[in-house]
């Protein structure tokens, strides 16, 4: 089952480490637990083992109530009451009773739920707009819900559940500036909302079009080379990197060396080398920072650098998030002991969770 873009996306599937770390690369996005809310100003905040939500300044705006908390998108969080899921309002407010086993965030308006072994698309009133008959149940993207068929057949819906591009995809993630990456036999390509080929399945590896470009690979995971290629297909960054990853804030992760050994740098969209691949782990740009990491001994520390690749704040964090309007979520120390929260751009915490 191919999950590397659902919202807790895309842990991230794009978080970078050194692999003799062992830690866990979630898109994401894999993030998950450190990702903050990228549509409000509210945040999740664990106070006495319960989530409510801080502001900006810290203040708990909504007090501490659920068993989980995840970031505010198109009005609504989810938030886990005992065991199952549910949706409040800014308000923190339940306006969608906590009745699902899975559920993904409103996206155009709709959420993709889980409940008794069958999905659903629901709308902010909590009803039922659409129940595709599938495995699993996706976002809606720029107008279409990617939907797996049987275990391994993959297709889009309209918001009026319409099958708009049929389930025969190998595999396939959602729709990006216009564009989605879809497999056949072995290879990717990508296609348009009409499931007209775009560009042809060429690339043993690709990922979304970020910022007018994709990052693709050329041979196998440990040997192949990463470049990038515009929406016409045409190769625009010549396949280089043994890693590349998508572009954000106009700079572009990569990795020279091995998985093991290798080291982390960024490059701008003339493919130059803009920071030098020092770090043993990084994440993307967002907010204008990176959050880079170097190996201290058997400790991984990170900081944060500046589109110039100037250490802002400096490497102190154990666990490490990308920043949001403002807030990045990091922890200092391990997950018993440790001090855990969100700080501004000042490397500051402004509330730390008890």
């Amino acid at each position: 089952m191919l999950k590397d873009n659902i919202r807790y996306p895309m842990v991230n599937f794009f978080l970078s480490i050194n692999c003799k770390l062992k830690l866990a690369i979630v898109c994401a996005c894999l993030l998950g637990i450190y990702s903050v809310s990228a549509q409000t100003n509210l945040f999740p905040f664990q106070e006495n083992k319960k989530y409510g939500y801080v502001d900006k300044s810290g203040k708990m705006v909504i007090s501490p109530a659920f068993e989980k908390g995840f970031d505010f998108t198109d009005g609504y969080a989810r938030v886990k009451v005992g065991t199952k899921l549910g949706y409040i309002d800014k308000s923190g407010k339940i306006v969608i009773a906590a009745q699902y086993d899975k559920a993904f965030d409103f996206m155009d308006g709709l959420a993709a739920v889980k409940k008794a072994e069958k999905w659903y698309f629901i709308d902010k009133g909590g009803n039922v707009k659409i129940s595709p008959s599938c495995e699993y149940a996706y976002d809606f993207s720029e107008g279409l819900a990617r939907l797996q068929i049987g275990f391994d057949k993959f297709g889009f819906i309209d918001k009026t559940g319409k099958i708009i591009i049929e389930p025969k995809y190998n595999g396939a993630y959602d729709f990006s500036e216009g564009l989605a990456r879809v497999q056949i036999n072995d290879k990717w390509g990508y296609i348009d909302k009409t499931g007209k080929i775009i560009i042809e399945p060429l690339f043993d590896g690709c990922f979304d079009f970020k910022e007018g470009l994709a990052n693709y690979r050329i041979g196998d995971e440990k040997t192949g080379k990463w470049g990038f290629i515009d929406k016409s297909g045409k190769t625009v960054i010549n396949p280089q990197f043994d890693k590349a990853f998508f572009f954000s804030d106009d700079r572009a992760l990569v990795r020279i060396g091995d998985a093991k050994t290798g080291k982390f740098g960024f490059i701008d969209k003339t493919g130059k080398m803009v920071i030098i691949p020092t770090f043993d782990g990084a994440f993307h740009f967002s907010d204008g920072l990176a959050n880079v990491g170097v190996l201290q001994g058997k400790t991984m520390k990170w900081g944060y650098v500046d589109k110039s690749g100037v250490i802002v704040i400096t490497r102190q964090f154990d666990y490490p998030a990308d920043f949001h309007n403002g807030l990045a979520k990091v922890r200092v120390g391990s997950f018993k002991t440790g001090v855990e929260g969100y700080i501004d751009k000042t490397g500051k915490f402004i509330a730390q969770e008890k």
